[in-house]
């Protein structure tokens, strides 16, 4: 038996799965799930020594790759200074000066440890500062696990959603109305039966969580007129987007396409705390004033702003603004995608791909989907052969077709070579 296979069967007599999170488990793609022991630039290394390219870089955070030099001296002299506190320190103000700096929507934010948090919480703001209890959301996209969020469309145009998770009431998923993304006539007539009470819609502008759907330009122009009309907020999910897929975030992406364009609330994880646990929220004075201490919707957090997760995210977000970096990072990027895109041709191969700064995703089939239901509609098969054949080269990729891929500063031009040689060989 394998070290990996001893460590899975070890970890699924006390851990449920045998894992921590539900994608890790293989359960998509088969196999034993790898047991990392180590991560060094665009590498990580498994329990049996074995090195591969990773392009998940735990789901999004590790833009530098593992192991920056200014990021592991922030996080060892924070560590030596205290893990938690319990109490305000001067770099959670510093950490957030950063990001206002770099998001003009928002002109406060309220720092927390998950994005499932960071989602769940500005819900609820958008619901206190509006008085109104439905939302919308989109079929594809994940906004953390949270009651009101684990929902799926029901079978009308525009019906109220139905509990995907066992634990989860009928009764928490009441106020979530579910659409079909990118489908604009539908969420003009979700508004125009429920604007009213409608108290926000949230949205992964670029969807990361059914591979890499982009939001169309009419889709999103739809969106934020539609909820400047009817007085609802807009949210935008960028715990993966956010510093992934540019230094303005995507919300910068589509603001230089629809002049004024801005979410009205947003929400950030993985980059901005550089692999540590932590994500934010933030709007205007005006919205955030609504949260606690200062108003009335509840929010709190024992770890929230922890001293050595801020340490982690502020040495992160300095690096990617260095001259260039996101410039590279998307050649970088964009390279690869083409080269995929390429190998695939020569091996006939039906495939699309598409990309924005540092984040990818792929598809086994000739055009890009633009919903959930497209995507459903992938290879699943020929995708998880692809998927082992990858990874028997030494290529890490997400083990689940409806997952987007990262790359880091740290991936080299001789990694995008082996990544599309093996892609070569594997595709056949």
């Amino acid at each position: 038996m394998s070290k990996n296979q001893d460590l899975f069967e070890r970890a699924q007599r006390v851990i449920p799965g045998g894992v921590n999170s539900p994608v890790r488990a293989f359960r998509a793609v088969g196999g034993t799930p790898r047991f990392i022991k180590r991560g060094e630039g665009a590498y990580i290394i498994d329990a049996e020594g074995r090195r591969y390219i990773d392009y998940i870089g735990s789901w999004g955070p590790m833009i530098l790759g593992h192991g920056h030099p200014a990021v592991l001296e922030a996080v060892t002299a924070a560590a030596r200074e205290g893990f938690s506190f319990g109490a305000p320190t001067e770099r959670e103000i510093e950490l957030a000066e950063e990001i206002l700096k770099l998001v003009p929507s928002m002109e406060q934010v309220r720092l927390v440890s998950s994005g499932t948090e960071a989602t769940m919480s500005a819900i609820r703001l958008a619901r206190g500062a509006t008085g109104r209890p439905k939302f919308i959301k989109f079929e594809g996209c994940y906004h953390g696990h949270t009651d009101a969020l684990l929902v799926k469309a029901g079978s009308g145009l525009a019906t109220f959603g139905h509990p995907t998770s066992a634990g989860v009431t009928p009764g928490a998923a009441q106020d979530t109305l579910v659409l079909e993304y990118n489908n604009v006539a539908q969420l003009e007539e979700a508004f125009a039966q429920h604007g009213a009470e409608l108290a926000c819609v949230i949205v992964e502008p670029i969807a990361g969580n059914m591979n890499f759907v982009r939001a169309s330009l009419p889709f999103m122009q739809a969106l934020r007129e539609l909820c400047s009309r009817h007085g609802a907020l807009l949210i935008f999910d960028e715990v993966m987007t956010g510093f992934r897929v540019g230094l303005a975030s995507a919300q910068g992406h589509y603001a230089g396409l629809i002049p004024g364009f801005k979410p009205d609330i947003s929400v950030f994880g993985k980059v901005i705390g550089g692999g540590m646990p932590l994500a934010a929220f933030g709007a205007s004075h005006e919205i955030m004033k609504h949260l606690a201490p200062l108003g009335g919707v509840y929010q709190a957090g024992t770890l929230s702003g922890n001293p050595v997760a801020t340490a982690c995210g502020l040495a992160t977000l300095r690096e990617i603004q260095k001259p260039g970096f996101f410039e590279a990072l998307s050649a970088k990027t964009q390279r690869l995608v083409d080269g995929l895109v390429g190998v695939a041709r020569d091996n006939g191969v039906p495939f699309s791909a598409d990309c924005q700064g540092g984040m990818f995703g792929f598809f086994l089939m000739p055009e890009l989907p633009q919903n959930y239901q497209t995507v459903m509609s992938t290879d699943k098969e020929r995708f998880n052969r692809f998927f082992h054949a990858m990874l028997d080269a030494g290529v890490y990729l997400a083990p689940a077709l409806y997952e987007a891929g990262f790359v880091s500063a740290a991936h080299s031009e001789a990694d995008i070579a082996a990544t599309l040689a093996a892609a070569r060989t594997s595709l056949k």
